[in-house]
Order: structure tokens, then sequence, then C-alpha cells
């Protein structure tokens, strides 16, 4: 099993040095390390470390480590990074291989090309909006999964199957609702520090929304609901009020700048947050709710397979990232969101057409190899190992793999459409670790069985859309040929090297 503390040394050293690594974050399965200067990291290091699932080169680096492996790293490369702390952080890079070629190459050119691709001002900010949503997710899921359990011992007391749960149902209920009820005040603090300002302001502009005094507050005939507007709110309050604080301490003089900046930025802020935006953002909000469920309600199978059918390209434009605060104001409206589900089926079109080439490509050991040790990931929803490193290469199977996700959307979203719901309680997971999360109209066990379906249509419908059309007849006869022992991520290495445990075959590396 890897040593969270050797990955972490092995990751500074690679990742240029101490001097090199300006901050280090992490969400459920990524380490996301930004750094002074590319130039400075060795960008074949990070990936060769045994226990690493692959790597992804964008503004920051994102190391794949999958969960709970991500978090014991991210503590111990904290220490590593102060106990290294005054080092010059040059490291000499390493010889780049100049023997790439086939499935690497192509690899190698979409990872170069999605990097391109991500340098623009919306993807930009996307960045930054999943940077203020991402550090909430351990409490989501942790909230999510308490509330599903307390939804099964409500059952079975209303059943009168477990008598003994009924003091135990409202202390979980207290437990999972407690976050969601002040969410906005997170969100508030998070936006705040993203776009430049104080935490704690942004936290005091964005618990307004939460008030229940605000219930006193008539704006054309019409009384403010608390929690109206919801994170959407407190995320466009927030960010107002770092842009007053930034302005207000350009001029604010500055002895009396303690005084005078926060007293303006609350106050200002503060006003335009009850007036305009919990107003306009409470329309916002109960749109996109509106939006989701009728979408669902009345197009559900056809609505299914086009969301599902087109989430792995918006994953790759990077567009992915302006679906966090839509899941999580349909988190605070209904308690899940329909849509994750129905997104998470395309990462079975991807486990579906990864075992169809592992099928088909029976004298290719490099291959087959690179597919066994990146499988387990992508049925717990890590999908990148698969799609970076084995069917987005290929070409034709990353096509096919959004058709297996398309049809177990499909199927999801038909039975949306019939009347059961399906939802994820929190955001983050997919795969088989979605299964504590789901709930849905006709409660918990409905919508496993049904997400339950969907994976298995997923898997099927990216099985068979792979086998039989996912590669050509000269391709599988190229790639099937006796002695190709090529690995997607590293032509030329034979099985036996490609077959270190977390070394070589995270290769999704091949799309840093």
């Amino acid at each position: 099993m890897a040593d969270p503390r050797t990955i972490a040394r092995q990751a500074v050293d690679a990742l240029g040095g101490r001097a090199n690594i300006t901050d280090v974050e992490n969400c459920i399965t990524r380490l996301r390390v930004t750094v002074r200067s590319l130039d400075r990291v060795d960008e074949s290091g990070p990936r060769a470390i045994d226990g690493v699932l692959g790597v992804v080169m964008d503004d920051t680096v994102q190391i794949v480590l999958g969960p709970g492996l991500v978090n014991e790293v991210a503590d111990a490369m904290a220490e590593e990074a102060e106990a290294e702390a005054g080092a010059d952080g040059i490291r000499p890079g390493s010889p780049e291989r100049t023997d790439a070629a086939g499935l690497h190459e192509r690899g190698e050119q979409i990872r170069g090309d999605r990097k391109r691709r991500n340098q623009t001002p919306v993807k930009a900010f996307l960045r930054r909006i999943a940077n203020i949503f991402l550090p909430l997710i351990p409490a989501l899921i942790a909230c999510g999964i308490i509330a599903g359990l307390n939804g099964v011992l409500t059952n079975f007391v209303t059943r009168g199957w477990a008598p003994w749960a009924a003091p135990v149902t409202p202390v979980l209920a207290a437990v999972a609702s407690g976050f969601m009820t002040l969410i906005a005040v997170f969100v508030g603090m998070n936006a705040a520090k993203e776009f430049g300002g104080t935490p704690i302001l942004g936290g005091a502009v964005a618990a307004i929304i939460p008030f229940a005094g605000v219930a006193k507050v008539t704006i054309a005939g019409e009384k403010l609901a608390p929690g109206q507007g919801g994170v959407i709110g407190a995320l466009l309050a927030a960010i107002l009020a770092a842009y007053l604080e930034r302005w207000a301490r350009r001029w604010a003089p500055r002895s009396l700048s303690m005084l005078v900046v926060p007293t303006f930025v609350v106050l200002v802020a503060g006003v335009l947050t009850i007036f305009p935006l919990m107003t306009l953002s409470g329309w916002l909000a109960q749109g996109i709710g509106d939006l989701a469920n009728g979408l669902l309600q009345h197009g559900g199978a056809l609505a299914g397979l086009v969301l599902a059918g087109l989430f792995l390209p918006l994953v790759m434009l990077g567009l992915h990232q302006a679906l966090i605060p839509i899941h999580t104001t349909l988190i605070e409206q209904a308690g899940y969101t329909v849509l994750l589900p129905i997104l998470a089926m395309a990462g079975a079109g991807q486990v579906g057409a990864a075992i169809a080439l592992y099928v088909r490509l029976k004298r290719n050991a490099g291959i087959r190899s690179t597919i066994r040790s990146a499988l387990p990931a992508g049925f717990l929803g890590v999908g990148e190992p698969l799609i970076y490193g084995v069917t987005l290469p290929l070409g034709r199977p990353f096509i096919t793999a959004c058709v297996g996700g398309a049809f177990g959307g499909m199927f999801v979203g038909l039975l949306n459409q019939l009347g059961t719901t399906v939802g994820s309680t929190a955001i983050g997971p997919s795969g088989w670790a979605l299964f504590p999360l789901t709930n849905g109209s006709r409660g918990i066990g409905a919508a496993i069985a049904v997400y339950a379906g969907g994976l298995v249509v997923g898997y099927v419908a990216g099985f068979l859309a792979t086998y039989f059309f996912g590669l050509s007849k000269a391709e599988l006869e190229r790639l099937n040929a006796a002695d190709d022992t090529t690995v997607v991520g590293e032509p030329g290495m034979s099985e036996e090297a490609s077959a270190e445990p977390g070394r070589r075959a995270g290769v999704e590396n091949a799309a840093r």
C-alpha cells in the first residue's frame, strides 16, 4: 500500500521543490498544486510515483490519487513543504523521453490542446467558481450520507420496525441539516477569499440570506423569505463584498481603515444583498429548479440521453464546473440534485467501453494491463485514467463510451419521467461511490434500484457500442499484433513493467 509521506516527498521533488510550490489543495480525488513555474516541473515525475492514478497538467498540477489517500497525501505534503521551507526548489529536469509514439503521442497532443483551450477568461472564471465549492464537498457528502441514513431509520420507525430509533432520528436530522442551513455563509467566505476579499466579511454579508429576520423586510409588497436566493445569492453577495473591499482600501485612511473598510463593506454589500440580490437570485434559483425538474418530467428519456452523452465533452472543455452551483442549488431546494445521477452515467459508458477494448485486444498486453489497473477507479467514479489514457487517445472508443453513457442517462431520465425521481444528496462521487447518497421521490430503495439499473445499461451499451464500432478492422489488426505490448501512456513498455501498481498504469497522464 502506498505510503502518503513517500508520495508527498516524491511529489514535492517532482514539482520543482518547495520553492516552486505556492499552494496545495485537494478535492475528493485530486491533489491540486499551484506552482510558480511549470518549467521546473518534471512532467514525467508525478505519474511515476507509486499510488498515483494519473496527472493532469493545467493551470494547476492535478495529481489523481483517489478518495481517502488524497487527504493523507495533502496533509503529508503540507508537512513536507514546511520541512523544505527555504530550499531553492530548483531540480534539474529529467530528460524527456524521445521515443513517444502512437497513442502516447496522441494523448500528449490532447493534453496540450486541452490546456490551451482552458486558458480563456470564461474557463478561468469557472475554475474560480469551482474553487469556491470544492472545499465544501466533504461536508456535503457527510451530511448527505447522514441524511440518507436518517431517511432509512425514519421509514423503519414509521412502519413500526425500529421503535428504538425514534429518539435517534431528530438527532441525525439536526446533524445532517445544520451545514445546509448555513451553507450560504461558507460559500460567502470562500467566494470572498477567491476574489481577493476578507473571508469573514464575505461570510458576514452572506449570513444575511439565511437570517430569520429578513422575513420582516418587504420589497414591492412582498416579504423576503429566509434563505431566498440560497448559494447563488451568497455567491453574488460575497463577490460584491470583495470588490467593494478592494475599492475601499484604496481611499480609506490607513489609520482608520480597520474601522471604515469593514463597516462600509458590510453595510453597503448587506443592503444591496437584501434588496436587489436576494430577489434576483431567488428568481434565478427557482428558475434553475423548475427548469431541471421540468426538463426531466417532460422530456426525461431524451433529456437524460443528451445530458449524459454530452457530459464528457463538457468535462474536456472545462465547462462542467458551471454545474457545481446548480447542483448545490437543487440540493438546497429538494434535498438532492436530479442531474448528478444522470451525468454519472457517462462514467458507466467509459467502463463498458474499457471492458470491450480489453476483450477485443486479447494480444495487446500493454493496453490490457492499463485497463486492469484503471478499471477499479472507473467503477468508483474516477474516470480520468480510462478517459485520457485509453478511450480518448484511441478516438472512436471515446465516442462509443459517450454513447454508452447516453443510454444509461436515457434509462434514468425515462424512469424520472415515469415518476421515480432519482437524485444525489451531495456532489462529488459517482459510479458505485454514489450509492450511499442516492434518494428520490419514492424513497432510497427505489432510487438505488433505478441508479443501479442505469449503471448496468451504461456498462452494457458502452461495451456493445465499443465492441462492434469502437475499432476499425485496420486498428484492430494493428493493436492486436502478436508482439504489441504497447501501453497507452508508455509505448514500448512490457506488460511486466507496466503492471507495477499505481506507477505506469495511471495513464490519464498521457493527456496532461
